[in-house]
């Protein structure tokens, strides 16, 4: 007879996710897995497969979570202006209270040079990221509220690179008013 199992996918994928999050995937061990899941190894590798396995499970855990927070904070956003605002004060408020900077960007710069799958889902993530950007420069254009004179397919790629900056430099000891300041003149860059 099949033994049950004895714990609940999400909340150990969860905590995977913060593990390799702040750690790194090179430095995190299947050890330090184990004993910071909560479950045997056994059951680890019947789960989930093996360590890669995990991290690329862990990273879908990751996109689908921010994914869906920025986009419902740019969605109940009144103005274009406040989702831009919205979404980049989302990217410099999350390091604080959780792992610093973005499991998304950690894993690009760790991994995504020598490890395809890695690379792919990154870049899958930063075209997500990229497609939200441009709605809501389209969104502020018709509104009136940004220039037109900003191509938004260009534009968006603009914010995506300078959000990877934030959330790369959100790893770091900066001050956070610092990004702040980032972001507000990205903001003022699309105003008319």
């Amino acid at each position: 007879m099949a033994r049950s199992r004895e714990f609940e996918i999400n909340e150990v994928l969860e905590k995977a996710m913060m593990l390799f999050w702040e750690q790194g995937y090179e430095k995190t061990s299947m050890n330090d897995l184990v004993e910071h899941m909560g479950i045997h190894r056994r059951s680890l590798y019947d789960t989930f497969g093996d360590k890669h396995s995990l991290f690329l499970q862990a990273m879908d855990r990751y996109i689908g979570k921010v994914e869906t927070t920025l986009n419902s904070q740019a969605k109940q956003a009144r103005t274009a202006t406040e989702a831009l605002r919205s979404v980049f004060g989302f990217m410099i408020a999350e390091s604080e209270h959780s792992p610093s900077g973005c499991m998304i960007v950690n894993a690009m710069t760790e991994l995504a040079a020598r490890d395809a799958e890695i690379n792919v889902k990154s870049l899958c993530s930063v075209a997500s990221t990229e497609e939200l950007f441009e709605r809501i420069i389209v969104w502020g254009q018709r509104e009136g509220e940004f220039s037109s004179d900003c191509e938004p397919k260009e534009t968006a790629e603009y914010l995506q690179a300078l959000s990877v900056g934030i959330r790369a430099m959100g790893r770091t000891a900066i001050d956070k008013e610092k990004l702040v300041r980032v972001m507000n003149s990205a903001t003022r860059f699309l105003t008319k």
